[in-house]
């Protein structure tokens, strides 16, 4: 009725008086219920603006930390120093500060302040004489050797003494040499020349002649009692290569020692028997002109070698064996060439970068995992002032600078920011060919047992098996859970439906932990016993139920009318728990007589197939059933929200119940039920205890039920907590929660809209 009428009848049946007070708390009352509707209306759009800004928020935060992952490298030029006036450099170095660097020229070891420019005292070399030095061997973690021109070689080492004061910190660099070593009796230069200190000795590879190399093994063995022992084993090769050596490289361990040619051809030698050293001819670029190999060196790990020629060209090589175990060079990548001549070459002690250089004075910043050339410094640009000529390069020992030498012995210092050179599209997406590998694959390790390990980055593996983990779980809760929603919400009696939706409801409360729980310690070790059972399950049970739906037909009328309508499920109950008990016993009698007694052999002789006790069938069934609730709870609802008349309509009109719950119920219902699915998709693809309980986490991209897998979810859980902050390995795990979210932000999307059609084309039924 109209409140305007109302007032008036209360006017008419009341005094006048009485009347306006009516009108006037009638008033308050509208006016109080107005600003309570505002209020409320306003906190409600309050709430769903700060969800908005939440998920911004977080979005935001995720994106700024991924954000420094796409930057790149930069060198800056710090300073130059003045020549050091020794002639061309042989080699150089700098302090992990870098804060004090040497040269090696002709006439030894100049130390330099970096901070002043100027040269800092230091004694003659001992053991040079009249001698010149004519080459050094790479400086490494350790010491390195001087090739003098009579013959001899001199074990140097220089330290970086590091103090602390008052006034700050302080470097002083200490020039500390050996007894020199008599390496060739005819006194010929040390052409070229390789020295490691090996585990049981140093092992030193000199040149003397075109083709002709000397090595000197000295073993010590330190007794309990007097002396140490000193055993020196010395050989004289000469190489049956086509050209004259170009370059030697030495690994850490002293087990191998490569030689380039002039003919672009690589040697190996292979040192683990000293008296009879193995040589092998491994590599020689094919087809065309072949320069001449001119730098040859080992990246950080000495597993990966890395070789310079006259044209420019730098490429990466490993030592693999075929199918018949010989050993063969393995080219790996090539990187992006110079103009001129490869003449330095330096590898970083951090990570799997290395620096070349050619004689124009231009350099390169290569990174050996992703086979990218990430820097380039030309010569003579706004960065570089380093002279044509450049003889020596050198990184420092925290990869964040390096130094250069001209011919001249001018020193340049770089500062270089390079924060995430590990990081690339390929590295994070496509195969990459890592260390040892015979193949490029796909491959997440982030983490190793030594220094030099190669971080294994590819996010692929893990997409694959966030994928994988949600498929079967899906495969096992979609059947179950729209079945079951159909059944109770068309057929189920109410008085039984009022107590199984509850309690499938408060299963969704279940913590993923206990889950995960209850999977990993009791499910998986179970479901191990019983794998041929599980397998027979879809089919024994379902011919029960038929079998029993045949009996029931055949019990007279009178019979089954005492059964109410709705309460038919009852009865299946027992058939359903016979139907297992009955595969599980079947599954027992089908190993034994088809499977040999033991279906994981079966499966591992027949199909190459290995059964990891923790594996996907495991978590298709726990997250399956973590899942399943919210699949039925809200296909439920949708299934019993279509309006009564279309159920009823179709019934009048003669169709049976069945008919009407698929031809009129799920078609309206539809946008619902897709919902339902999305949204456990949903919960599938973000599970993490389940998935990390459950599996043995293994990150490998294999599509077989009986193997494990690594979620990006779970990922995130184990290594967030380990990792660096700022760190690659940090970054990338903000990088797969970022997939993650975009993940679940594509697939709500395409629901939403697939949702909006089906409501829009089953509206008007």
């Amino acid at each position: 009725m109209d409140p305007v009428i109302d007032q008036q009848v209360e006017v008419s049946s009341r005094g006048p008086r009485e009347a306006a007070r009516g009108i006037a708390l009638s008033r308050s009352s509208v006016k109080r219920r107005i600003l309570i509707d505002r209020l409320v209306r306003r906190l409600v759009t309050l709430g769903g603006v700060t969800i908005i800004a939440s998920i911004l928020a977080i979005l935001i935060v995720i994106g700024v930390e991924v954000y420094p992952l796409a930057g790149k490298p930069a060198a800056t030029l710090r300073e130059t120093t003045a020549a050091a006036g020794g002639g061309s450099p042989l080699a150089i170095g700098v302090d992990e500060y870098m804060e004090a660097a040497f040269i090696v020229d002709a006439g030894g070891i100049t130390l330099i302040s970096l901070k002043s420019g100027s040269a800092i005292p230091s004694p003659a070399l001992a053991g040079l004489g009249s001698a010149r030095i004519v080459s050094a061997s790479p400086a490494g973690r350790g010491g390195f050797a001087l090739g003098l021109s009579n013959g001899r070689v001199i074990p140097v080492e220089v330290r970086f003494n590091v103090s602390y004061a008052e006034s700050g910190r302080k470097v002083e660099p200490e020039v500390v040499t050996a007894e020199p070593l008599a390496v060739d009796p005819s006194q010929r230069p040390i052409e070229r020349l390789a020295r490691i200190e090996g585990a049981e000795g140093p092992v030193t590879a000199a040149q003397v002649g075109a083709r002709e190399i000397v090595l000197i093994s000295i073993k010590e063995t330190k007794a309990l009692v007097g002396e140490a022992k000193r055993e020196e084993t010395r050989k004289t090769l000469s190489l049956p290569a086509k050209g004259e050596i170009t370059a030697i490289a030495l690994d850490a361990r002293g087990d191998n020692l490569f030689a380039g040619t002039s003919m672009g051809e690589i040697v190996s030698i292979g040192l683990r028997d000293t008296a009879e050293p193995r040589v092998t001819s491994l590599g020689r670029e094919e087809g065309g002109a072949i320069p001449s190999i001119t730098v040859l060196g080992f990246m950080n790990g000495d597993r990966t070698l890395v070789a310079g020629d006259a044209g420019g060209g730098v490429a990466s090589w490993q030592v693999l064996q075929d199918a018949g175990g010989d050993r063969r060079l393995t080219r790996i990548y090539e990187f992006a060439s110079h103009e001129g001549p490869v003449v330095a070459f330096t590898p970083s002690r951090r990570d799997k970068g290395f620096l070349t250089a050619d004689g124009t004075g231009a350099i390169k910043l290569h990174y050996a995992t992703t086979g990218k050339t990430l820097l380039d410094v030309p010569a003579g640009g706004a960065q570089h002032s380093t002279v044509a000529g450049l003889a020596a390069l050198a990184f420092a020992p925290k990869a964040d600078g390096f130094v250069t030498a001209d011919a001249a012995g001018r020193l340049s210092h770089f500062r270089l920011d390079n924060p995430h050179p590990e990081v690339t599209w390929r590295s994070l997406f496509g195969k990459v060919w890592y260390e040892g590998y015979e193949k490029p694959e796909y491959v997440w390790q982030s983490t190793g047992g030594t220094d030099d390990f190669e971080p294994k980055l590819s996010l692929t593996p893990l997409i694959y098996g966030t994928l994988k983990g949600t498929f079967y779980a899906l495969l096992f809760a979609v059947p179950l859970a729209l079945l079951g929603a159909l059944y109770t919400s068309q057929f189920m009696h109410p008085g039984i439906k009022g107590t199984v939706k509850p309690v499938v409801e408060i299963m969704a409360a279940l913590p993923s932990v206990v889950l995960g729980f209850i999977a990993g310690l009791w499910l998986a070790p179970m479901m191990e016993r019983v794998v041929p059972g599980l397998f027979l399950l879809p089919v024994v049970v379902p011919v029960l139920v038929l079998l029993a739906l045949v009996l029931w037909r055949l019990l007279p009328a009178p019979a089954r009318t005492r059964i109410r309508p709705g309460y038919e499920v009852i009865l299946l109950v027992p058939v359903v728990i016979a139907g297992i008990w009955l595969s599980f016993g079947l599954g027992g009698i089908l190993e034994s007589a088809l499977l040999s007694g033991d279906y994981r052999g079966w499966l591992l002789r027949a199909l190459g197939l290995t059964y990891d006790q923790r594996n996907s069938l495991v978590v298709g069934f726990a997250m399956g059933f973590a899942v399943i609730p919210i699949i039925f709870t809200i296909a439920e609802d949708s299934l019993s929200n279509v309006p009564q008349h279309l159920v009823a309509g179709s019934l009048a009109l003669g169709a049976t119940r069945w008919q009407t719950a698929t031809r009129i119920v799920l078609p309206t219902a539809s946008p619902g039920i897709f919902s339902a699915v999305m949204i456990g998709f949903g919960r599938a693809v973000g599970e993490t205890m389940i998935v990390l309980m459950a599996t043995g986490n293994t990150p490998v991209m294999d599509w077989s039920v009986f193997n494990g897998f690594r979620a990006l979810s779970a990922n995130i859980a184990v290594e967030l907590p380990e990792a660096p902050e700022g760190a690659t390995l940090f970054r990338v795990l903000f990088l797969a929660a970022l997939l993650l979210f975009m993940m679940t932000f594509v697939v709500n999307t395409v629901a939403e809209l697939v949702r909006l059609k089906l409501r829009k084309k089953y509206r008007y039924l």
